[in-house]
């Protein structure tokens, strides 16, 4: 029996490592004074998309950190294709309970737009316990389990929708990553973040001679405490989320540059004319 018992807890253990990624496989940590979270750029990726498809809505920080705990909790920030019963997804959704096709619920932008959906139309969730809010739309039968990831969730959300600046650093593998292709940028931008994100009137974010990426940041009456657009971290931080699956190997913004494998740096480390602009956030892709 005891043999028994110590290989059931090495399979839950190995349970728990493939759903979260194993702390092995952490290339991306978000770090602020409220703390530090690392989490693989898979994960990253999901929660930067879960973020932007938020405040596209126009969703506060708060439904942000209530929809990253919710996942964190039902998936670990991981797309799966299966769960209890016919759950699917981030935020293991039920085809049967009329959350979407298949097909649709995983496509992390869907899917969190449907989470979204449900969520507000929960009365005053933004000052409900994140439990209970969670709960309203998931209906899971282990409601106290959200609760847990709060920290967590509230710490990403701080970086993912801009409030904190330069708090997101990835280290993508040099040897999975791939050349960047300015086609699929912009169109990963507008899916997250919709066709408002890209210039006016030309429908793209077209590249310069260099290779780089001008996105340009919206009027947001949101800004860091040095009155830096917070919008511009915003995408900027989606960018370093989404650099192993988009190639970008640079992202400049508000007078700090991110570079793969050496985390940000002030414009006094960098090139001053590519970091200091706030006006705009400028990706380069890999060639």
């Amino acid at each position: 029996m005891a043999a028994v018992g110590v290989l059931a807890a090495v399979a839950g253990y190995l349970t728990i490592q493939y759903v979260s990624g194993g702390r092995g496989s952490d290339q991306c940590t978000v770090r602020s004074a409220d703390g530090t979270y690392r989490l693989t750029p898979e994960q990253a990726a999901n929660a930067a998309t879960i973020s932007a498809v938020g405040t596209t809505r126009g969703m506060p920080e708060r439904a942000v950190t209530i929809a990253l705990a919710t996942a964190l909790q039902e998936s670990a920030l991981h797309n799966l294709d299966h769960g209890d019963r016919d759950s699917l997804g981030l935020f293991q959704q039920r085809p049967s309970q009329g959350w979407g096709t298949a097909r649709q619920i995983m496509d992390p932008v869907y899917a969190a737009g449907k989470f979204y959906q449900h969520l507000a139309k929960v009365p005053g969730y933004s000052r409900l316990p994140l439990t209970e809010a969670a709960q309203r739309v998931q209906r899971s039968g282990f409601p106290q389990a959200y609760a847990k990831h709060e920290p967590d969730a509230a710490l990403l959300a701080a970086a993912l929708t801009g409030r904190t600046p330069a708090a997101l650093d990835c280290e993508p593998p040099r040897t999975t990553a791939g050349t960047g292709d300015p086609a699929k940028v912009r169109a990963a931008l507008v899916t997250a973040f919709g066709r408002g994100v890209l210039p006016a009137g030309t429908g793209t974010a077209g590249p310069s001679a260099s290779g780089t990426l001008a996105v340009p940041v919206r009027a947001d009456r949101r800004a860091d405490r040095d009155g830096v657009p917070q919008r511009g971290w915003e995408l900027a931080h989606w960018a370093v989320a989404q650099s192993e699956a988009l190639g970008i190997d640079r992202v400049a913004y508000g007078g700090r540059v991110w570079a793969a494998g050496s985390g940000w740096r002030t414009e006094r480390e960098a090139s001053k004319r590519e970091a200091a602009d706030t006006d705009e956030v400028r990706l380069r892709l890999v060639s």
